[in-house]
This record gives structure tokens, C-alpha cells and sequence, in this order.
């Protein structure tokens, strides 16, 4: 049996657990859509590279699975190694697919050549060009297993375009075995297991803090599993924000408390200022378990004081996280106030958030954030994704949502829409809604033909202040309003009207009592949809300390 290494390519895919592959065709990759067809992989072809790579990070998230996003080499390639980064940041498993100028070619100037390995490489686990038509399923293998192994991320395999028309011998082992493309795991041992629920067992106001490995699914429920077993609270951390994400109250109360902290699958790195005084008490001590050895030597030298770190181990994030709810026993006197008080920090929001729900002169962006909650109440199983600066900041600081997808540690804008039409696509039969800033929402807007065009609805609620306010609100600190400048946009754009001219339903939300109802509307029109929202153009949320609260360590 003979097959083009196009075929090779796909059904590796196919055989890889791959289901749909985020495209935008171009030159280099027209035999890969042509041997989709036989492979029966489903092709979502977008309108901007940047949002196939969105959207194979999003597929990746929800489904542990590695999204696979495929376009063209040169200019289709650049415009899809920008949200790598993002990708790598939120641990999120894809693998980037892209054509490339023909081997025969290379280093003579070939049509659309550029070194896009190295190009990727900075932003992924591993980037390499492929060499041969043959080896295109070991290649497939290979980036799909680094993908899911360890902490989870992105790969990039560059594909020469003469590869895939080139026509080979296809021995059984050309599409490897299933097993080929299956994460390499790295448990943790029972030993270690026991010596940190012994370590966190004497501790007095012991922490785990997570990260975005552990957002959603079984992550969400082994975060349960291992509170309730250890009653230790066990904390998630995903914002650029760090330790003054909203979303995590007065988080920055009982960090500065804590006398041990578990870092699981957490990297001790800038959102939690390092792991130093005066974020955590002096004293404070650390066991840091995770996937990258690297990660480990870091910490260590952030930390500047190594020795605070008692106890190391590498494994894989989730299992460890299994097998300390296993092994932990409910313990420790004295635990149950400590745990409560934790819960109470979380969960604080300022009264006056309640006052600037309920005015009526402008729409504020709590009073957006209030009525996605109150929808989420009712719809439980519904998806959540929060994308922008200041506005979203309110939103997702109001929203307890038992899925959600955010712009994560590496903190870039724009990748609302792309996430909220592959979480569509990824779960059917559960409802979408995205909250993002008007700036970040420009982005991706023709994704909107998109998601028509796929049937994938989901409701995007657009913060319209007219300005880039994140950047906008640190030049008023910096420099006064007299000096702010480039941040400005056209007033009251009807992003509801475009919407509506690409397939989806809009609708213009100018009064606090109406966005509600408008949400409602949208979600029963069945098509994508913008509810753009005229809101007062505030700073984020800032939740320092709680009102009387201790702010540094005691006992």
C-alpha cells in the first residue's frame, strides 16, 4: 500500500484521539484538508490563523485532549505563533501544524521560507521541522505526547510542503500504535506522599495553591478531594494578576499568614511576588511538587533563601494530587478555624460592590459581572470565559462558574471569541458566555462567521467603555489625564450591529435593569451572539485586606 505523507499525517491525527483540527488553508497545506476527508477529521477553518491557535488551546483545556491547529508556512505561520504564548502559560496541550517551504528549497530562498521552528520555539515545549514523508506519524506521535506529558503545552512541528504530496511505501508501523501518542507519566511515590501529608499535618496555617493544570473538570474535583481529605484549603491560581486577582478576595490576608505552603503544580514565580516577605511571612516554608525539574531549580533561586523549601519531588500534577487525597488523613487541632478563616478571605467582596450594582446613571461592570452570576446560578453546567482588562475584572470576580476558560498567567487580550467557539464545539450541549473589554473583543470580531457558519453559539458580553482602559487607568497613575494619550477608541461602536451583518443576533444594552433580560435573549436566540454593553469606564477591582483584618503573620 502506497500513501502521501499527507495521509500519514492525518490519519496519525485521527489515530492520535484528534477530532477537529482548526485550520486556515493556504498553499503549503491543501493535500492535508484533501486527506481529512478519508481520515474523517472535521476541519473548522477560521478567518485568522491567530484564532485557529486560540481556539486548539481552548479544545486543549476542556478536554485534556491536545487541539490541533493547522495553517499555511511564512505570513500563516507568524500570524500563529503569537498566542502560543498564552497557550504555554495556562498549560494548555496543542499541537501547531505548519506548512513550510519545500525541503527540496530550504536555505535557497523558497517561496514564503522563514525559520519558523525557531520562531515558535521560545513559546513552546519543543519546535521542529519535519524531514520526512514517512516518518510524518512518528512526528505526529511525538508532538502529541510532549503535548500532554508532564506540565501540559504547546509543540510546533513545521511540515515541508513536499512532503506531503510525496508518495511512500506504507509499512504497517507508518500510522504508530495507539499507545505512541499517550502522556509518559510520572507519579508520585507513596513515600514522598505520606512525608508531605506528615509535613502538612503539623503545620498550624498550612496552604496548597494550584495552577491552571488543576482549572477545570478533574482538576476542580481533585482540588475537592484533596481540601476534604487533608482539610487544608486548597487554592487555584490563574490570573497575571497574581496574588491581587479579585477573583481570590482578600487572598493576600492569609498568604501573609501561612506558616507552610504546597506548591502543586505551581510555579513559585511572579504572581506570587516569589514566594518573599512581605507576601509570605519570613518564616513561611515550602514543598514544591511539579512536573519540570526546572520549575523545582527556579524556585529556589527566586526564593533567594533555598532552604525554606523542605521538601521537593517531581511528578505529574494530577495524579500527585490524587494520590495525596488518598494517602491525607483529616488532621491537625485547631485546622477547622484556619480553613474558615482561608474560605472567608476568598470570598470577600467589598459592600460598596453592592451599592455600585444597583445605580442607575451608568451601567457599572460589577452590575454586568452580578447578572452573568445570577445566570449562572441557574445554568450550573454552563462555560464561562473571561477575556479583557479592567471590565472583565468585575465580571470575573463576580462569576462562580464550574468551568472557565481566562487569558491565564500569560495575561495577553484578544482570545475571547476564538475560546468561547471551540468550548461550543468542544461541549455541545453546554451553554457559552464570554465577557470581554471592547478592546480585546476587536481582535477576533469575523470569527463571529464563523461560529455562524459552524452553528456554535455563545453569548459574548461586551464592555464598551471606548477605550483601551487597562493601559488608560496606569496612565492616569503614572502621568496624570492631562498626559494620557493612545488609548482613546471611537465612542459607542455598535458591536451588536456588526455581530448581527455576520450571522450571529446583537443586541445594544445601555441601562443596568435591562442587561439581564438582554443575557436571557441572547442565550434563546440559538445563534452566536453580542450583547454590547455601554459601561462606565472604571480601574479593576482592587481587594487589598479585609476591613479589620490582620495583614501580617501571627503566632
Amino acid at each position: 500500500m502506497t500513501l502521501r505523507g499527507a495521509d500519514i499525517l492525518a490519519r496519525s491525527l485521527a489515530r492520535g484521539g484528534a477530532r477537529c483540527i482548526f485550520a486556515l488553508s493556504g498553499n503549503h497545506i491543501v493535500p492535508v484538508f484533501d486527506a481529512a476527508i478519508d481520515a474523517r477529521l472535521r476541519i473548522v477553518h477560521v478567518r485568522h490563523e491567530g484564532a485557529a491557535t486560540h481556539m486548539a488551546d481552548a479544545w486543549g483545556r476542556l478536554t485534556r485532549e491536545p487541539g490541533i491547529a493547522l495553517f499555511t508556512g511564512g505570513p500563516g505561520h507568524a500570524n500563529g505563533v503569537g498566542p502560543l504564548m498564552t497557550a504555554l502559560a495556562a498549560e494548555s496541550p496543542l499541537v501547531m501544524l505548519s506548512g513550510h517551504a519545500p525541503l527540496e528549497q530550504v536555505g535557497l530562498d523558497g517561496f514564503q521560507e522563514l525559520r519558523q521552528a525557531d520562531m515558535a520555539a521560545p513559546a513552546v515545549k519543543a519546535s521542529w521541522t519535519a524531514k520526512s514523508a514517512a516518518a510524518l506519524g512518528e512526528d505526529v506521535a511525538r508532538a502529541m505526547q510532549l503535548a500532554r506529558s508532564g506540565r501540559p503545552g504547546p509543540v510546533h512541528v513545521s511540515i515541508p510542503s513536499d512532503l506531503f504530496e510525496a508518495v511512500v511505501d506504507a509499512t504497517d508501523d507508518a500510522i504508530p500504535a495507539a499507545d505512541a501518542f499517550q502522556t509518559i507519566h510520572a507519579p508520585l511515590d507513596e513515600a514522598t506522599a505520606h512525608a508531605v501529608i506528615g509535613e502538612l499535618a503539623r503545620a498550624k496555617r498550612p496552604l496548597v495553591l494550584t495552577g491552571p493544570t488543576m482549572a477545570n473538570d478533574r482538576g476542580r474535583e481533585l482540588r475537592g478531594s484533596l481540601a476534604e481529605a487533608t482539610g487544608i484549603p486548597v487554592l487555584f491560581m490563574e490570573s497575571p494578576r497574581g496574588i491581587a486577582d479579585p477573583s481570590l478576595g482578600a487572598l493576600a490576608d492569609v498568604l501573609a499568614q501561612a506558616d507552610l505552603v504546597l506548591l502543586l503544580g505551581k510555579k513559585l514565580d511572579f504572581t506570587v511576588k516569589f514566594g518573599r516577605p512581605p507576601t509570605f511571612d519570613a518564616a513561611c516554608r515550602f514543598i514544591q511538587i511539579d512536573p519540570d525539574p526546572e520549575a523545582i531549580r527556579r524556585a529556589a533561586r527566586a526564593l533567594g533563601a533555598p532552604d525554606r523549601i523542605i521538601l521537593t519531588a517531581t511528578a505529574d500534577t494530577l495524579p500527585a494530587a490524587e494520590r495525596l487525597a488518598q494517602v491525607g488523613a483529616r488532621g491537625g487541632t485547631g485546622r477547622s478555624e484556619w480553613a474558615r478563616d482561608v474560605q472567608s478571605a476568598i470570598r470577600y467582596r467589598p459592600t460598596e460592590w453592592t451599592t455600585l450594582a444597583a445605580r442607575e446613571d451608568a451601567v457599572h461592570p460589577v452590575a454586568v459581572g452580578r447578572a452573568v452570576r445570577d445566570y449562572f446560578a441557574r445554568d450550573p453546567g454552563a462555560v464561562y470565559v473571561s477575556d479583557g482588562g479592567e471590565y472583565s475584572q468585575w465580571v470575573q470576580a463576580s462569576v462562580d462558574a464550574s468551568t472557565r476558560i481566562t487569558n491565564g498567567p500569560g495575561g495577553a487580550i484578544g482570545g475571547g471569541v476564538p475560546f468561547a467557539l471551540a468550548a461550543r464545539l468542544a461541549r455541545p450541549d453546554a451553554r457559552v458566555v464570554l465577557s470581554t473589554g471592547d478592546g480585546s473583543f476587536g481582535y477576533h470580531l469575523a470569527e463571529y462567521e464563523t461560529a455562524a457558519r459552524e452553528r456554535a453559539p455563545f453569548v459574548a458580553v461586551v464592555g464598551n467603555d471606548g477605550c483601551w482602559n487597562a493601559e488608560y487607568q496606569i496612565q492616569l497613575r503614572t502621568y496624570g489625564r492631562d498626559r494620557a494619550i493612545g488609548c482613546e477608541m471611537t465612542p459607542a461602536v455598535r458591536y451588536d450591529e456588526a455581530v448581527s451583518a455576520l450571522g450571529g443576533y446583537g443586541e445594544l444594552v445601555t441601562k443596568t435593569v435591562d442587561v439581564g433580560a438582554a443575557l436571557q435573549r441572547a442565550v434563546q436566540s440559538g445563534r452566536p451572539a453580542c450583547l454590547n454593553v455601554m459601561v462606565e469606564r472604571v480601574p479593576a477591582p482592587a481587594i487589598s485586606h479585609r476591613a479589620g483584618a490582620p495583614t501580617t503573620s501571627s503566632g
